[in-house]
């Protein structure tokens, strides 16, 4: 039973995959990163009301504490599941499944991804610009309110280059390394950080810890994805705009404040012969960033149809590539 709980079989994960890439999360089913979200606030609110403890002590704290239970629930989830399911009748244990896979599907986020991009170009396409900056702040953190149609397009292409990593690659690598405990628990460590893990005054020494984990955590998965950029442009732009990805990816991954998110924004922008990042406004500031990429007279009206291509390939050779490798461990070990 206990490897059982580790381990998750390469149609379970194309399952879960495709169910998320075709329905989604239906918004009438409470989603469990929400959960997560609302315990991360309660716990916080309770660290900082024990004074004796330094910001990143409470912080380290919050870490540990949270990471823990929902590892812990993951861990029980999986348990019952296969537990009834080995006592249960043959129909049963089929939706059993089905579930366990429909849980699994609630951790990847392609589908909001692409459709949250996809709707904002076709508000910007209808003139609607207000109401593209407003849908942008469901993929941003920056001051939208002031940013025209290119500015728009170039932060929805680097919103989708960035979460390609955190809603697709890196839940995946982790489900596949270590079934759904380790999917909870990378989906939590990630969920930290976006909650907690800002430089700001607030947070600078209480998300710290946080901030830290998520970087260690993305580290791998955040190189498979700008490799899996460059791969899918091969496929969809040709050898030049291959090429032209993954040297951009080399000289300016590291630009970037994080050293993660440089590396899909960097392929994605050589992918699209596109600068994209530059000076940005967060709650009123100026925060100088460097560009990343070069223009090659992209075509800005097709910009975010093209990164989303990208995004939806890569995710796909991905699922290739993790069926391929554990049928190969599989017949090795077998």
């Amino acid at each position: 039973m206990t490897s059982e709980i580790f381990y998750v079989k390469s149609w379970e994960i194309i399952g879960a995959f495709l169910l998320d890439f075709l329905i989604g999360d239906p918004a009438f089913i409470p989603h469990p990163v929400v959960a997560i979200g609302k315990f991360i606030e309660k716990i916080e609110k309770f660290l900082r009301k024990i004074r004796f403890f330094s910001e990143r002590i409470q912080g380290i704290c919050l870490f540990f504490v949270t990471v823990s239970f929902w590892f812990l629930v993951a861990l029980l989830v999986v348990y019952e599941i296969k537990k009834f399911q080995k006592e249960s009748s043959f129909l049963l244990g089929f939706f059993l499944e089905g579930l366990f896979i429909f849980f699994i599907g609630q951790f990847l986020a392609l589908r909001g991804l692409i459709s949250t991009g996809r709707n904002i170009e076709a508000l910007l396409k209808e003139k609607k610009i207000e109401k593209a900056r407003k849908e942008l702040k469901a993929l941003v953190g920056r001051d939208t309110e002031k940013l025209n149609s290119k500015k728009i397009r170039t932060a929805v292409v680097e919103s989708l280059s960035e979460n390609l990593n955190d809603a697709v690659i890196a839940p995946l690598f982790y489900l596949t390394l270590g079934g759904f405990p380790m999917l909870v628990f990378y989906k939590t460590v990630n969920t930290l950080d976006s909650m907690v893990g800002y430089r700001n005054e607030k947070y600078l020494y209480f998300g710290w810890f946080s901030a830290k984990m998520d970087d260690i955590f993305n580290y791998i998965p955040a190189r498979l994805t700008g490799f899996l950029i460059g791969l899918a442009t091969l496929f969809l732009k040709g050898k030049k705009s291959a090429f032209n990805a993954f040297k951009i990816m080399i000289k300016d991954g590291r630009k970037h404040l994080s050293p993660n998110s440089g590396i899909s924004e960097a392929a994605m922008a050589g992918a699209l012969g596109v600068k994209l990042g530059g000076p940005a406004t967060y709650e009123g500031r100026l925060v100088e960033k460097p560009y990343i990429g070069e223009d090659l007279n992209p075509d800005f009206s097709k910009l975010i149809e093209n990164a989303s291509s990208i995004v939806i390939l890569s995710s796909f050779l991905f699922l290739v590539l993790i069926y391929l490798a554990k049928t190969l461990l599989m017949s090795k070990f077998l």
